[in-house]
């Protein structure tokens, strides 16, 4: 494959990928906070809960959809434009893709019906069961597929056949390869706080036109909870992650820090400019030694910088750069907004304070540009392999010349934006009709059967 060719394929992997991952970043959240409301109903017969339970279960089916579908065109590339890396890591990669499938997608799909439908037609508790285990099972598909992932950035439990191809020599150091643990848990709570802030956003959207809409004061209040504890447990995860990285990709560290050259005492770049001509940040405003003590925890640790390694090796500096501090960014923008909550929490005006009902609205897709923007970080980060150290990104691309890849390219960037565009549109629609008017006639059955009077109507219809 010429450069071009390899080029396009790599921008079309990213842009269907780059589609596909904020779906299950939402659906992940989402299914545990329908089993969290369902589990509320259950246990208190509060109406409101069952009523924003419906309200969130129409959501989370339309973008299930539209990850179930963009998954899927990621599995057809490995065959066009990725044949050679799928060959060479199939004997390891397509288990764990097919386990991913067979437990995962199985209970999502097998339980998603009972979820949508079946809430009039079974027992309460198996229609509750069946929502833990949609939720369970977009926990397993993410183990799965971000073990498959893992083990690309970190390799282990593996040897070679007489074809070249990796195989399996342990499944547990596979599965359970040196980074797993903490990518599952920064994409994990990555996922949370994404849909903790849309639900917080929408509302933040629902208070700023009636602050005594009771349901969106109760799904505000839970998001916000949500935010504030989870946000510093992420911060702490994050710098966990980022020690794990140091250890197993110093490259990658070295262009996340924009450090070009081996430091002892290394500086906190917090702003600049990569420059890969002088091998500098220009226009840099840093914090001595700063940089060294969070990554080794001493103020003279030695950190290496992109010169320790061959600069055929080095990753593109900017591009990493930038999308790490992207996400920092916004990762301590949801601790603000967290800490403020609990100000106004004990204040008693968090569901006056119009000005922070506003700012949580802006805020409600930076969880999803938080989360591109750590997944370009570690991809980006990786190159120039597909499997870091073993295999390049060159040497795992199809024979394919790049006309028939910028054919497939425009379609699928003409497909996606109308296809998916519609979707988004519909769900923004959704999300912007309020709460207490879903479903006027909501059937609003306790769960032993009996009626109860359904949360005024009249006040809201605004």
């Amino acid at each position: 494959m010429d450069t071009l060719a390899l080029d396009l394929a790599r921008f079309q992997f990213a842009f269907t990928v780059s589609f596909h991952i904020i779906f299950p970043a939402f659906t992940i959240g989402l299914a545990s906070f329908l089993a969290v409301l369902e589990g509320l109903w259950l246990k208190t017969n509060n109406a409101k809960y069952l009523q924003l339970y419906k309200y969130w279960l129409k959501i989370f089916a339309i973008s299930f959809g539209m990850g179930v579908v963009s998954g899927i065109v990621l599995s057809y590339q490995f065959g066009t434009n990725w044949s050679v890396f799928a060959d060479k890591t199939g004997p390891i990669l397509g288990p764990l893709m097919g386990y991913e499938v067979f437990t995962a997608f199985f209970l999502e799909a097998g339980f998603l019906g009972v979820m949508l439908f079946g809430m009039d037609r079974v027992g309460k508790k198996l229609h509750f069961a069946a929502t833990c285990i949609v939720a369970f099972g977009t926990f397993l598909s993410a183990f799965w597929i971000l073990s498959v992932n893992s083990w690309m950035q970190t390799p282990a439990g593996f040897g070679y056949n007489e074809a070249g191809q990796f195989v399996p020599l342990d499944w547990w150091a596979v599965v359970f390869n040196p980074s797993f643990p903490y990518r599952l848990v920064h994409m994990l709570l990555a996922a949370y706080l994404t849909t903790a802030f849309v639900v917080a956003a929408v509302g933040a959207y629902h208070l700023l036109k009636s602050p005594q809409n009771p349901l969106a004061r109760t799904m505000f209040s839970m998001a916000m909870w949500l935010a504030a504890i989870v946000t510093p447990i992420q911060i702490v995860a994050g710098d966990m992650h980022g020690l794990n990285t140091l250890e197993h990709q110093p490259a990658k560290v070295a262009a996340m820090e924009g450090h070009y050259q081996t430091h002892q005492g290394a500086p906190l770049i917090l702003f600049g400019i990569p420059n890969d001509q002088t091998k500098s940040v220009d226009y840099k405003v840093e914090i001595p030694k700063l940089g060294s003590l969070i990554l080794t925890h001493s103020f003279d640790g030695e950190v290496k910088g992109l010169d320790a390694f061959p600069e055929d090796k080095h990753p593109p500096v900017a591009i990493v750069f930038w999308s790490f501090r992207v996400m920092v960014a916004i990762g301590f923008g949801m601790l603000a907004l967290g800490l403020t909550s609990l100000v106004l929490r004990k204040r008693k005006t968090l569901y006056q304070a119009s000005w922070f009902h506003r700012l949580c609205v802006v805020f409600g897709p930076a969880g999803f540009v938080a989360v591109l923007a750590g997944w370009i970080t570690t991809e980006v980060g990786r190159q120039p392999y597909t499997v870091y150290g073993l295999l390049t990104t060159a040497q795992s691309a199809s024979p394919i010349d790049a006309a028939a890849i910028s054919v497939s390219l425009t379609a699928f960037v003409v497909v996606y934006f109308i296809v998916f565009g519609a979707g988004f549109f519909y769900l923004l629609r959704l999300m912007k009709k309020s709460p207490t008017r879903y479903e006027q006639a909501l059937d609003s059955r306790l769960p032993d059967g009996t009626q109860t009077s359904p949360v005024s109507h009249s006040n809201h219809l605004s």
